[in-house]
């Protein structure tokens, strides 16, 4: 504990940080929420921040990079952390940062993400390289982190013509649309044991499709020029089938090895496949995200799959500070920094 406190804890004051901070202190560490002026409160109201540094844009993160680095703050990153800034410039950064900066950008892009699952032998959806190749439902996405932000259904050509106006000169992908029960698996692999475990899962709640799907078709029909959207607004916890398990195991376990031929020493700390379970049990994985999810928020004090491994309450923010804190303890701590 005494080496833990030579040691602290940042991240950006979005997503996850409530977790991240109450998860670092619960492990020992003094925390710091570096948060765009204005959005101080929570972190403010459930005592999570020992500080917090203010700034005018999050843009603006490597303007108080040396202050972090006078502190010997640990970042810990998350998604809106990377969407701000970008995985290019999270790269340059000099402060110590938890997890493998050279994974972001397999994360970033969905080409190469793709070329990552497929590799690591996961199921996928078809992609469609041209509008003009739909011959089915499909869902189209923007590159990066934007929460669901813009994504689409269409169903033909002239459909995705129409609905893609808003979005010139936007990056995307045209993605077969699978039906069935959507989950996201949170997993962590630790870089100090070379172990996978499963910390939880979830399902999304997005405006305004789910709102949607309480409406019956015959009055979805009357509805004027209504789409549906797949803004994320909160998380629902999940507990799977058990027999589900051994499978979504060795799915996390594939992509960590295929990480480690890709971007060495691979993906290492919290990530998420997000996947689609059909009616015939296949499980078709249609994203990656390579750090911690705001799906894991539900978590705080631990869910039904930690409580099975862990004695403390364990959250995924805290898994994160306990691998950081073994670390120190075993004299390794560059192993978990990237």
């Amino acid at each position: 504990m005494a080496q833990a406190k030579k040691y602290k804890i940042a991240t950006i004051g979005s997503h996850s940080a409530l977790q991240i901070l109450k998860g670092a202190k619960d492990e020992g560490f003094s925390t710091i929420a570096v948060c765009k002026k204005g959005m101080e409160k929570p972190y403010k109201m459930f005592n999570v921040a020992d500080e917090i540094i203010t700034v005018k844009s999050y843009k603006d993160f490597s303007k108080i990079e040396n202050k972090l680095i006078k502190q010997n703050a640990i970042v810990v990153p998350h998604a809106s952390f990377v969407t701000y800034m970008g995985f290019e410039e999270v790269e340059k950064l000099k402060v110590q940062y938890y997890g493998n900066k050279k994974i972001l950008k397999w994360e970033s892009d969905r080409t190469l993400e793709r070329q990552w699952l497929r590799n690591a032998g996961l199921k996928l959806p078809k992609i469609f390289k041209k509008p003009k190749d739909i011959d089915r439902p499909v869902i189209v996405k923007f590159h990066g982190a934007l929460g669901g932000k813009g994504y689409f259904l269409a169903k033909n050509e002239k459909d995705f013509n129409k609905k893609i106006k808003p979005y010139k000169g936007k990056k995307y992908v045209i993605q077969e649309y699978i039906l069935g029960v959507p989950l996201f698996i949170h997993y962590f692999h630790s870089s100090l044991t070379n172990e996978t475990e499963i910390m939880g899962f979830d399902k999304r709640y997005e405006s305004n499709v789910d709102s949607l799907g309480r409406i019956s078709a015959k009055d979805q029909m009357a509805l004027p020029n209504v789409d549906p959207s797949y803004v994320i607004v909160g998380n629902i916890p999940i507990v799977v089938r058990e027999s589900f398990l051994p499978r979504l195991i060795k799915m996390g376990e594939s992509v960590v090895k295929e990480s480690k031929k890709l971007a060495y020493p691979g993906l290492f700390g919290p990530f998420c496949l997000e996947t689609v379970l059909t009616p015939e049990e296949d499980i078709v994985v249609f994203e990656i995200s390579a750090r911690i999810v705001a799906g894991t928020n539900p978590y705080v004090e631990g869910s039904p799959y930690t409580a099975l491994r862990y004695k403390d309450p364990m959250s995924t923010g805290r898994r994160i500070a306990r691998e950081i804190k073994n670390a120190i303890k075993a004299n390794n701590l560059k192993k978990v920094l990237g």
